[in-house]
């Protein structure tokens, strides 16, 4: 989504039949269906039009150590960036409006959300929106090979897949798809979609619960979180939080989870084994948060706050706001790297990447991405030798 204002979003509006049932049985049935459909050929769409998939710059010359990946939702690619030297050392192409963006915990595969519903910002009129052309065989979810810089294959994602998570071991992907209000289940090996779950409406942010138990889902419009089981995907619970969730991340021991709320311009507190709300953070005046991070040690959250044009650092242990910098245009993806001293964010209109001083807020170097980045993940593993 590319609204931030109070106004119903247009995914919304171009929204077809939403999905009314929920429970077990729910899961079963569109599970079912999910699979069908992948035997019908839709487990490989389409590289959005793209017919060349190298990577602009030797991609097998990658160095080792950790790369900061990002998506670019208007230039259709890959900026990747060597976290060691803050430099960009390849872009690769990877297909339709790609957003949400997860490294296999090998290192060795980046996933890459893609979508083929048009932008519909909230200055459009609804009539404009939907005569914008829909095409489903764009969405997927990319897996771009990192030894040689290229797509090798494009998972189902189910419908405008926007983020998703992994499971601990990569053999799973959980996905969120905002127009029909569900959340598909994705086996990696096979290409299939396991199952697809009815959650909150306009489903965004993805996070898997550090023990690897349960996945957390944000409902933009219902303004909650749905968590599923991962295991047999049935809807654990639901807990409301401010308006308009858009991420959500987990403290290292598990027992705190962070949702930010754009409208609100809040940050939920939630103590996990409960399920219970302990806190609602305010961030400075014109925040709208988006992406949020927590430290290695996880003493301190960092939060991106859009179209506020900043990133704020909050203390784990006092759920108070400490700084807040300026960092560029509409910051939305946020990433930290493994030892917790540099915060990399997306900063969509001003097409670049600001690294950061995590310790002392500051901003250390802006670099220049493709179009419109969106999301950003760093690897936590060294690409293996090929």
């Amino acid at each position: 989504m590319q609204s931030d204002n109070n106004k119903e979003p247009a995914a919304m509006r171009r929204r077809g039949p939403g999905i009314a049932s929920s429970g077990l049985s729910a899961v079963v049935l569109l599970g079912v269906a999910a699979t069908v459909l992948t035997s019908c050929g839709k487990e490989s769409p389409s590289l959005g039009g793209r017919s060349d998939t190298a990577a602009t710059t030797n991609a097998s010359a990658l160095p080792s150590g950790e790369l900061a990946y990002v998506t670019n939702e208007d230039s259709q690619d890959l900026t990747v960036i060597d976290t060691r030297t803050d430099s960009v050392v390849a872009t690769i192409p990877v297909g339709t409006r790609p957003r949400g963006v997860r490294v296999a915990p090998d290192g060795n595969t980046v996933f890459v959300a893609l979508s083929g519903s048009p932008k519909c910002p909230p200055t459009m009129p609804d009539e404009e929106c939907e005569k914008l052309k829909v095409d489903k065989t764009k969405d997927g979810i990319a897996a771009v090979d990192v030894a040689t810089g290229k797509v090798t294959r494009v998972l189902p994602g189910g419908s405008d897949p926007e983020t998703f998570d992994l499971s601990t071991d990569g053999s799973t992907l959980f996905v969120s798809n905002e127009d029909v209000d569900s959340a598909s289940v994705v086996d990696v090996a096979s290409g299939k979609v396991r199952l697809a779950v009815p959650v909150g409406r306009e489903p965004e942010g993805v996070r898997l619960q550090p023990d690897g138990s349960a996945v957390w889902i944000t409902g933009e419009t219902d303004h909650n979180l749905t968590l599923l089981d991962t295991k047999t995907g049935k809807v654990l619970g639901h807990i409301d939080v401010g308006k308009r969730p858009r991420d959500l991340a987990f403290s290292p021991d598990g027992n705190r989870a962070y949702a930010t709320a754009e409208v609100d311009g809040t940050v939920w507190v939630i103590d996990v084994p409960s399920r219970k709300v302990l806190k609602v953070i305010k961030l400075p005046k014109d925040s709208k948060p988006m992406g949020v991070v927590v430290s290695p040690d996880g003493k301190r959250v960092y939060v991106a706050n859009g179209r506020g044009g900043t990133i704020s650092a909050i203390d784990a242990a006092t759920n108070e706001v400490t700084n807040t910098i300026a960092v560029g245009q509409r910051p939305w993806g946020i990433a930290i790297t493994s030892d917790g001293s540099k915060l990399y964010t997306a900063n969509g209109p001003s097409n670049d990447v600001t690294v950061v001083d995590a310790q002392k807020m500051q901003v250390i170097k802006k670099i220049p991405a493709g179009k419109i980045p969106w999301g950003v993940a760093i690897s936590r593993n060294s690409p293996s030798a090929s």
